[in-house]
């Protein structure tokens, strides 16, 4: 029995499909929908987002971060960014990180807020980069 699963970002719908589970990069850990979880919701780090046919892996999704709505015959992924592994350019993803890494060093160190803003945007970036690299 499967589940219906969806990733939204802001510009489109990614995907809409069944699948028998989808593994997600939750916040405290990945977190596995499959059909008949006790319902929850996720708050997502940057990472991939694999879906399954079985016990293959059929595709590969990235998110920069954002939340699911887990229950038991569906998942809805609501994504800041999200992206084909695929199609991931790792040259864009390393010039973001050298951009933010420099607002990083420039930022006034006593702006917490702007600050944790800025680690967030950084480990997501970076987990693209780990996300698009030949070895992933």
């Amino acid at each position: 029995m499967p589940i219906q699963i969806e990733i939204i970002s802001p510009e489109k719908v990614l995907v809409s499909r069944e699948v028998d589970m989808a593994v997600l990069p939750g916040m405290e850990g990945d977190i596995a929908a499959m059909p008949e979880r006790a319902p929850m919701m996720l708050l997502l780090r940057g990472g991939v987002v694999a879906l399954y046919d079985g016990d293959t892996v059929k595709d590969r999704y990235f998110v920069g971060g954002g939340f699911a709505d887990i229950t038991p015959t569906r998942c809805t992924v609501l994504a800041d960014k999200a992206v084909p592994v695929s199609e991931i350019s790792i040259d864009n993803a390393t010039a973001q990180l050298e951009a933010l890494s420099e607002a990083w060093d420039q930022a006034d160190k006593t702006d917490t807020t702007r600050l944790s803003v800025l680690q967030d945007q950084i480990q997501a970036v970076r987990a693209e980069i780990e996300a698009g690299s030949p070895t992933s």
